[in-house]
């Protein structure tokens, strides 16, 4: 069975606008229901859908960080091409790394930061969430249980590079935080890994600005948006950006 792969949208809502970005192996449902209740509240949201994620494994591996990062500066184009002038971006995992570079590159109205592991000091880790993204997948396909470990196999002989980039893209964001000027929400599951913890207190910290938060989410992992916590992380989210100084002042709040 071919799986049809999820796509980058755009929701229309106002003239307030936020870059939605999801993580590593991750897709554009990441950040879907973010994307649907912020639009209901008067923001134009895009979220694009990075090159080589939401399809097979292999195809992942054929692509680099460098081609998922011009995914990301294309999303935040095409926002300005829209018309907006006013671009605040959020993101979770690698998605939150890339939140904090568009930061540090681009004029940004706000940051959301969402389990962002700045702190990874390695590429340990990477692989096993490709591996098991590719159990996943190749299930849904419908493949047998000896092809799915037949070709589970031959994935872990597959090139790594990219991986090594992955590594590189983080340690050079996580250095340049101090660059980060905008209004900064860190947001944080409380179950999630130790990295991913102990990245959210750096965050908070090395971000040179005086508006700033952070929020732990008790009973979340690591993908906050689609956890258990999921409505909280959207409102936390909008109660942020709503009080964030925007040129437009007409906004629909349900």
């Amino acid at each position: 069975m071919k799986l049809v792969a999820p796509k980058s949208f755009t929701f229309e809502g106002g003239n307030r606008a936020v870059l939605l970005l999801h993580g590593f192996t991750g897709s554009t449902k990441d950040v879907k229901r973010l994307g649907e209740y912020l639009q209901k509240r008067g923001y134009t949201c895009h979220a694009p859908m990075y090159k080589g994620h939401g399809g097979t494994p292999e195809e992942l591996l054929q692509t680099t960080p460098t081609d998922w990062w011009q995914d990301v500066i294309k999303g935040y184009h095409y926002l300005q091409d829209l018309g907006y002038e006013e671009i605040a971006v959020a993101g979770i995992s690698l998605g939150g790394v890339f939140s904090l570079k568009i930061a540090e590159e681009f004029p940004v109205k706000a940051v959301v930061s969402m389990c962002a592991p700045v702190k990874r000091n390695s590429t340990e880790g990477l692989f096993d969430r490709l591996y098991n993204y590719a159990k996943i997948y190749k299930s849904f396909e419908g493949k047998s249980k000896e092809v799915i470990i037949e070709e589970l196999e031959v994935l872990k002989s597959l090139p790594r590079n990219s991986f090594n980039s992955v590594q590189s893209i983080t340690e050079n964001t996580c250095h340049d935080l101090h660059t980060i000027t905008s209004p900064t929400l860190v947001l944080q599951g409380a179950l999630d890994d130790a990295i991913y913890q102990e990245s959210a207190s750096y965050i908070l910290d090395h971000v040179e600005t005086n508006e700033k938060e952070i929020i732990w989410y008790k009973e979340s992992g690591h993908i906050i948006t689609t956890g258990k916590e999921k409505e909280k992380v959207c409102e936390d989210v909008f109660t942020f950006l709503n009080e964030i100084e925007w040129s437009d002042t007409t906004l629909q709040i349900e």
